[in-house]
């Protein structure tokens, strides 16, 4: 049973299909909740919500270390390969409400490949989903995930040599969120310490939004 003092996160990962929305997803869970492979078509057709184990040494409440507990929405790609961007978000909605309508969300991760250079209609087709789900205030509530960064590291790239080299439209997308990014290596043997980085950095970004939430319905 979870201590009482334990905290919860709940995020959602969003992006186009084999981006490595669902590899992220178990990377951040620590576990193989969902379904990840190399596939010439959309992967994931449902949503699907997985939970960390407690994690300890993250954080501190009321003066005592507390355990950390991730919960993290995986979700179809949009554009998906069977579905239409209608099916794609009202499958998205109706998941996000009954899964966070009690805590409410903390964060959506939009899921984007560091290999790849990012172009104009790709990123307006996304942004425009994630408004129609999160609502006006979706900047203060969106992270950047680019995964496969091992593959621009092992082209050279260090992570401020990206940036400076990066497409404008993944910067101006970056500065519409307020440079809330992380990059992640998609290999599937994560330590537990780049694990524990990533969700160290999530926790900062949920700490400067004074720990609000979106969709929370309050009980009447």
């Amino acid at each position: 049973m979870a201590d009482s003092n334990d905290m919860t996160i709940n995020l959602v990962v969003l992006g186009k299909t084999q981006t490595g929305k669902s590899a992220a997803g178990n990377s951040l869970l620590g576990s193989s909740d969902f379904e990840s492979r190399l596939s010439p078509s959309s992967v994931t057709t449902c949503c699907s919500l997985g939970r960390s184990r407690r994690i300890l040494g993250l954080i501190r409440r009321n003066g005592c270390e507390s355990a950390l507990c991730v919960r993290v929405l995986d979700t179809p790609s949009y554009p998906h390969t069977a579905l239409s961007k209608e099916q794609v978000r009202d499958t998205v909605r109706a998941a996000l409400t009954h899964h966070f309508r009690e805590e409410g969300l903390h964060l959506a991760l939009l899921v984007l490949r560091a290999d790849l250079p990012l172009c104009p209609d790709e990123s307006d087709d996304t942004v425009q989903l994630i408004q129609e789900l999160l609502g006006p205030t979706w900047k203060d509530f969106t992270v950047v995930l680019l995964t496969h960064a091992d593959k621009a590291e092992e082209a050279g790239y260090s992570e401020e040599t990206y940036l400076h080299g990066a497409s404008s439209t993944l910067l101006s997308l970056l500065s519409s969120v307020q440079h809330k990014y992380i990059f992640l290596d998609n290999h599937n043997s994560i330590t537990k310490e780049e694990r524990n980085i990533v969700l160290t950095k999530l926790l900062n970004f949920i700490r400067k939004n004074n720990y609000q939430v979106l969709l929370k319905h309050n009980k009447e």
